[in-house]
């Protein structure tokens, strides 16, 4: 039998890297975001939600139930995503092959089934489109995060040997001991918290009792989150969201500086002003597109609630 649909071991696969927040976010790149990965960017995703009276997704107020977002879920992926699979493979692809290339595309985007990794795959080289696959395509925002270097791991494993690895993997919740081997997402969110000013205690990849305190502490300190101490997709979206802002407002404005100054001072021109201009505007560039960070820290500040 040709296998044309995702299994349920191949959706909760998914949904363990993708969570299923019930309240939108922003996403690291700032997409709204709800329940599996739903953006407006989809045009399923858009119809689906279309059918529920939602026509924009607001962060921090735009709410669906768990059931509405199952009903999403399989809608997109029917029209979507495992069509696209089905058109540009080889018509012997088994039910985990068919799984792992549905989760690699729902987060890649369907034009991923004409990169490299899925042209080995229709060659017949199913080890080395898994090894690709693997080895690649874990950047999000010119940064190759952690979340992502695992999940194209774990998809390449479920594409070559079948084995669904981690249901929940996106969701870490406080562990009583510390883990054989330190979790890359946690401590990356440890390192974050720290630069904030929450104290998780030991960067150690360990989601331990100190670590959950932080998480709540920076969740109530933004309300658009749920302070219940668990590192979710919607959680670890905003600490990546300001730890890159600081980087975005540092890098651009300094090197704006430094290069629109060289320009100028080769120019003849008063170089030192103009870097100064140009430095500000780069400032002012970064604060329009973080301004969301930035109204959270100014009224929780003053002791207002901080709104999306």
């Amino acid at each position: 039998m040709t296998i044309t649909t995702t299994s349920p071991r191949g959706r909760a696969f998914m949904r363990g890297h993708e969570g299923n927040p019930l309240t939108c976010y922003l996403d690291p790149v700032g997409v709204p975001t709800i329940g599996t990965g739903f953006t407006m960017r989809s045009a399923a995703v858009r119809r689906a939600l279309g059918k529920l009276g939602i026509t924009k997704l607001v962060p921090g107020k735009t709410k669906i139930t768990s059931d509405q977002s199952d009903t999403i879920f399989a809608e997109v992926l029917a029209e979507e995503f495992e069509p696209a699979v089905v058109s540009r493979s080889p018509k012997n692809r088994n039910q985990h092959q068919m799984d792992a290339a549905v989760s690699a595309i729902y987060n890649l985007g369907a034009g991923a089934m004409e990169w490299t990794w899925a042209d080995l795959w229709r060659a017949g080289d199913i080890k080395g489109a898994a090894a690709y696959l693997g080895s690649h395509y874990s950047t999000a925002g010119g940064k190759k995060l952690p979340g992502l270097v695992r999940r194209r791991k774990e998809e390449a494993e479920l594409f070559l040997s079948g084995r669904y690895a981690s249901a929940g993997g996106s969701v870490k919740e406080a562990k009583p001991k510390p883990p054989r081997k330190p979790d890359a997402v946690v401590k990356e969110a440890q390192e974050i918290l720290t630069s904030k000013g929450f104290n998780p205690g030991a960067i150690d990849g360990w989601m331990g009792e100190k670590t959950r305190e932080a998480i709540i502490a920076y969740q109530k300190a933004h309300p658009h989150l749920e302070a219940d101490g668990i590192l979710g997709p919607a959680t670890l979206s905003q600490l990546r969201r300001d730890a890159k802002a600081l980087r975005d407002a540092a890098t651009k404005g300094a090197g704006s500086a430094v290069g629109s100054g060289a320009v100028a001072f080769m120019a003849g021109l008063p170089w030192g002003w103009i870097a100064a201009g140009v430095a500000v505007l780069a400032l002012c560039y970064a604060a329009y597109r973080y301004r969301d960070v930035i109204a959270r820290r100014w009224n929780t500040w003053r002791g207002k609630e901080a709104a999306v």
